[in-house]
């Protein structure tokens, strides 16, 4: 069987997968290992949530979804449950840091955070071909979160669960303190040991 070269992480929402994916880059970057990507953060406002923003690993921000219809006139509305998916922003913050990985980083291979590949980020064609084209770049290694299967298939999140060069870590709150290190350990050695 072929090592993993790409570790993505599943799990209800908020068991904590985002909160794994920052402590990993931080222990992969504290080590020399370059990284980049972005993640998702929830944005609350007196207590609740009222959407999601994306902020890149260099420290950009902008929102990915918010409650209500503030959405572009002449624009198609993408929506999720009461979220409205800003998807101009969302591709102006994801697209130019997927497009950015690659080894030209000098030796082994440079990891690539996408946190997440949902519902929302998935309304993004470009996004699509991105996460594809990352997952085939020789050099690259994504560490990425996948939401746990509920309701119809996403098409892409299947096809990366399905591919022979992808571990999933299913995150749980019992697991969730421990899997830190077997996390890092799999994606140092997918950067040292895939060199296809």
């Amino acid at each position: 069987m072929p090592m993993a070269r790409h570790v993505f992480l599943t799990g209800p929402p908020g068991v904590g997968k985002t909160t794994l994916i920052q402590k990993a880059s931080e222990v992969l970057q504290s080590s020399g290992v370059p990284v980049d990507g972005f993640y998702t953060q929830e944005v609350r406002q007196g207590g609740r949530r009222i959407g999601f923003d994306v902020v890149t690993l260099s420290g950009a921000r902008g929102p990915l979804s918010r409650v209500g219809s503030q959405h572009p006139p002449g624009k198609p509305e993408c929506r999720v449950g009461q979220y409205v998916v800003d998807l101009a922003s969302f591709e102006q913050l994801a697209l130019p840091v997927l497009r950015n990985t690659g080894p030209s980083h000098g030796p082994g291979h440079s990891v690539c955070i996408i946190d997440e590949i949902g519902k929302m980020e998935l309304f993004s064609q470009p996004f699509i071909q991105a996460v594809r084209q990352t997952l085939s770049t020789p050099g690259t290694v994504v560490l990425g979160t996948i939401p746990v299967p509920k309701g119809k298939p996403l098409a892409l999140v299947e096809e990366i669960r399905n591919r022979h060069d992808v571990k999933v870590f299913s995150v749980t709150k019992e697991n969730r303190n421990s899997l830190l290190t077997d996390i890092v350990t799999c994606v140092q050695s997918s950067r040292t040991g895939s060199s296809s």
